[in-house]
């Protein structure tokens, strides 16, 4: 029997790839999609690519009620602060939970306060909830009911640093990243900075003096640094539809060769299902125009050994890997199925 599922706001980029990832996952069905603007609509009225699925399923208003009623798990991919209150009843009446929202990203209330300008709602749901970054949490994984989908420039970050973290290769009191993000980051009601035709042919900072995905970074490298890691995330708007790419700058420690870097990274992720090393072979680096489409991340470094410098690189798909995709995966792994069910897209090429 098939657990039911409800994808909340289901209208946008995130939503749209949840229902394209369910359509043929083995142990789902969808049976409930909210949208406050297209509520009557059909699926395919907004999601034209899922035209002939989910035939007879219409965006319906979001009511507590009916998610408790036709509901085993939720989705949740309502902006931020907006999805909080439904999905904390949605866990509390026994469901599993996993939002792709900030919302339960952060375990410190003061660093939630710090960030997102407010107090949180349910502080004592921060503790509960598990980052849902398989690579770092699978154990802790294993049976959750609430889970917190990280943000995608910071799965980007913390992939291309953790292994520098874990194995002590690094400096860990300055750490910059700099984030190259395509506009679908900026969700399917864009501003005048995020509409893509501002965007075409322009390479634009932003944030640049404070990324909220930052404290996610520093949070997760410092759990599995056992100390404080201060990282900067610097954003910028590139033309591209979809991807993110972070370069990961820090400093090794005196005596670390690159042979000790490259088995860090060996070992940290050879048996990743979703993480690819890129290690002196083709395309050279990542890069996400080869991960669009799919769930995979691609990582790989670089070391100057003049300057003791050594950069993390890893690309993803922002709507896959940075989102939807990783939000199943956790799912999966939250719930014993298989870690790919329903994920084994190749990447698109030309993507």
């Amino acid at each position: 029997m098939k657990l039911r599922a409800a994808v909340l706001g289901a209208s946008g980029y995130t939503g749209g790839e949840l229902l394209r990832i369910l359509a043929f996952h083995p142990h789902v069905e969808v049976t409930l999609v909210t949208s406050r603007e297209f509520a009557g609509k059909p699926i395919h009225y907004v999601h034209f690519n899922l035209r002939g699925y989910y035939k007879g399923l219409r965006f319906s208003p979001l009511s507590v009620d009916e998610v408790l009623k036709r509901a085993d798990v939720v989705f949740s991919a309502l902006p931020h602060g907006v999805g909080a209150r439904v999905n904390a009843q949605a866990y509390e009446a026994g469901l599993r939970v996993v939002d792709l929202s900030a919302d339960f990203r952060l375990k410190d209330p003061e660093e939630y306060r710090r960030w997102y300008g407010s107090d949180h709602p349910f502080p004592d749901l921060l503790a509960k909830a598990v980052y849902g970054l398989p690579e770092l949490h699978r154990e802790e994984l294993r049976g959750a009911r609430l889970i917190a989908s990280p943000g995608c420039n910071a799965t980007a970050s913390i992939l291309a640093l953790a292994p520098l973290v874990r194995y002590r290769l690094i400096e860990l009191e300055r750490i910059v990243v700099d984030v190259k993000a395509a506009s679908s980051e900026g969700g399917s009601n864009p501003t005048r900075g995020s509409h893509h035709p501002e965007r075409e042919g322009a390479i634009r900072p932003y944030e640049a003096e404070g990324h909220r995905h930052a404290a996610e970074a520093s949070q997760e490298l410092s759990a599995i640094a056992g100390r404080r890691v201060k990282v900067s995330i610097v954003p910028h708007a590139v033309g591209a539809v979809r991807g993110a790419l972070a370069s990961a700058h820090a400093w090794l420690l005196e005596g670390v060769s690159r042979e000790e870097v490259a088995k860090a990274y060996a070992e940290s992720y050879g048996g990743e299902p979703f993480v690819r090393l890129i290690i002196a072979s083709p395309p050279g680096y990542p890069d996400p125009k080869y991960v669009v489409g799919s769930n995979y991340a691609d990582v790989g470094f670089a070391v100057e050994e003049e300057l003791s410098r050594v950069t993390g690189f890893a690309a993803l798909d922002n709507l896959m890997k940075g989102a939807a995709g990783q939000a199943v995966q956790a799912f999966n792994v939250s719930m014993g199925f298989d870690e790919g069910a329903a994920l084994r897209m190749i990447p698109l090429k030309p993507g």
